[in-house]
């Protein structure tokens, strides 16, 4: 027996991934995985969505919550479970524990304190909250050297991106969330292209570097990895 995991994505990129990466792996332990932007408004007569990417604006939150929460209701069965992938960069500034986690200097504490307010706020045994430190192009940087199928002809460029995650220590997930030192544009800042193709290339690049890679560079990945690879044991277990 499958049970069905829901997955709320940030934007597009976010989608790739479940769809290129997770969604097979997750299949082979028993769990049906399908996934939708999140809802950031619903405009017209007949509420015509758009999905995709938080805005910090004000009761932005309030739309996502609202929107993981009617999901919830409409599979109210116990075995369903439902998650997401937002970034830590850039969460809306209404997001529950924000001004409290900017106190937090550890990222590992400090994203375990934000998706425990999540969690808290939706208020639901089945929803496992993920948030990725900091944002998702961290994944890229576990193994850069894989960007090279799309961006030929960037051998130097890569290269510098591949001495920039060793200076840091080589954990990608703790290159942090400013402005201009966010992974995304650590990637951009090299290769200007990605910006423009990030939506198609990320996800793609995240498969050709392979959950294993992927698991072993990135700590607080692999543990949501690992619990949603047990959800359908202990949604048995209840």
């Amino acid at each position: 027996m499958s049970i069905r995991l829901h997955v709320t994505t940030e934007g597009p990129t976010e989608e790739g991934f479940v769809n290129n990466v997770m969604l097979s792996h997750l299949l082979n332990y028993g769990i049906v995985t399908e996934f939708r932007g999140v809802l950031i408004s619903r405009r017209g007569r007949h509420g015509c969505e758009m999905r995709g990417g938080f805005r910090n604006s004000r009761g932005c939150y309030d739309v996502v919550k609202d929107d993981i929460k009617s999901w919830l209701k409409a599979d109210k069965a116990s075995g369903s479970r439902f998650t997401t992938m937002f970034d830590l960069y850039a969460l809306p500034k209404e997001f529950p524990g924000r001004t409290e986690a900017n106190q937090i200097r550890d990222p590992y504490e400090k994203v375990a304190f934000l998706e425990k307010k999540l969690k808290d706020d939706i208020d639901d045994y089945r929803f496992i909250p993920y948030i990725q430190l900091h944002e998702f192009e961290a994944l890229i940087l576990s193994d850069p050297q894989k960007l090279d199928w799309k961006y030929l002809e960037h051998e130097r460029q890569i290269a510098n991106i591949i001495q920039m995650v060793a200076n840091k220590g080589g954990n990608p997930e703790l290159i942090n969330d400013g402005y201009e030192t966010c992974p995304s544009r650590r990637i951009i800042s090299e290769i200007p292209e990605y910006e423009g193709s990030k939506a198609t290339a990320g996800p793609l690049t995240a498969a050709k570097i392979g959950l294993p890679t992927l698991r072993q560079k990135c700590a607080h990945f692999d543990q949501r990895v690992s619990k949603l690879e047990n959800c359908k044991l202990e949604s048995l277990a209840r």
